[in-house]
């Protein structure tokens, strides 16, 4: 590949994670404007929409439902890990303000570095394990760990659902690698995420509005736009040079928070917001001018 291509895709590969990041700030807003039905069923609605788009695509660019045999295993992994981090975002969602379980979930792409590290055999420098570590005592701020702190628990379940959101990424950009479409790994994922919440859905349904119908539609297609934007952001450009660009969706967050909900977050995140958002910038200033001398 041509270094001109490698740029070409670098640039194609920030326009399309912004796009993500704005599609699940707007995933992330209406899911919290839905009010109190169960996680189960918030997660099947904004799957099966997915769900929907995606064979719709698979159909109009007639890409066969099929996957080689090195790509089955990341495609179960990716749509595992991606099904317990939506549960994880989404009961965290229920429970903190808006920027805060945002900010928690995009611990994600340190993660995804950490993971690339482990799966992927991509080396890892003392400076960009400063930057992780950094990173995690950011969220510590927003965490703000205590017996008397009634939001830890939900907050340490949105690190965990950026936990498994980082490892499936990191399958996503493997199967990237392996040519593998990103349709049907949306497809695949959002399939999966439906087979296995529907018959918690089921035994914990709770009857819906009009309203509260026609936001989780809106968060199905917000949560559409954003896996395909990411999909394909990840299989253009590897994470070391785009990740950085998925933290835009913190300023949406903060910004729909304050607009929709009222929230204003308290010092000690906004110093967490500062300290995660500093270390990804340095992350990625690190790696261009370890790219450039390469």
């Amino acid at each position: 590949m041509t270094k001109w291509k490698q740029l070409k895709n670098i640039y194609k590969g920030m326009i399309l994670i912004i796009i993500s990041a704005t599609c699940f700030a707007f995933m992330n807003m209406f899911v919290h404007l839905s009010g109190d039905l169960p996680v189960f069923q918030k997660s099947f609605f904004r799957n099966f929409v997915a769900l929907l788009l995606a064979a719709a695509t698979l159909a109009k660019e007639k890409i066969p439902i099929k996957a080689e045999k090195n790509a089955v295993i990341p495609l179960l992994l990716r749509s595992l890990l991606g099904t317990i981090g939506i549960l994880c975002n989404f009961y965290a969602l229920d429970r903190l303000d808006l920027a805060d379980a945002s900010i928690l979930n995009k611990m994600s792409p340190f993660f995804v570095i950490i993971f690339s590290i482990i799966i992927l055999k991509e080396k890892i420098k003392i400076p960009q394990l400063l930057c992780v570590m950094g990173a995690l005592i950011g969220a510590m701020f927003v965490v703000k760990p205590s017996f008397s702190n009634t939001a830890a628990f939900p907050a340490f379940i949105a690190l965990a659902g950026g936990m498994c959101a980082g490892f499936a990424y990191t399958m996503v950009r493997l199967l990237g690698m392996r040519g593998v479409k990103g349709p049907l790994i949306v497809a695949a994922f959002s399939g999966f995420s439906c087979l296995v919440t529907l018959p918690l859905m089921i035994i914990y349904f709770k009857p819906m509005t009009a309203s509260q119908l026609l936001i989780l539609v809106g968060a199905g297609v917000s949560a559409a736009g954003g896996q395909f934007t990411i999909t394909a952001a990840y299989t253009y450009a590897p994470a070391r040079e785009i990740s950085v660009y998925d933290y835009t969706q913190i300023i949406t967050a903060a910004a729909l928070g304050f607009i929709i909900f009222g929230q204003i977050p308290d010092l000690l995140s906004w110093i967490g917001y500062a300290v995660i958002v500093s270390m990804a910038v340095l992350m990625f200033i690190y790696n261009k001018r370890a790219a450039h001398t390469d």
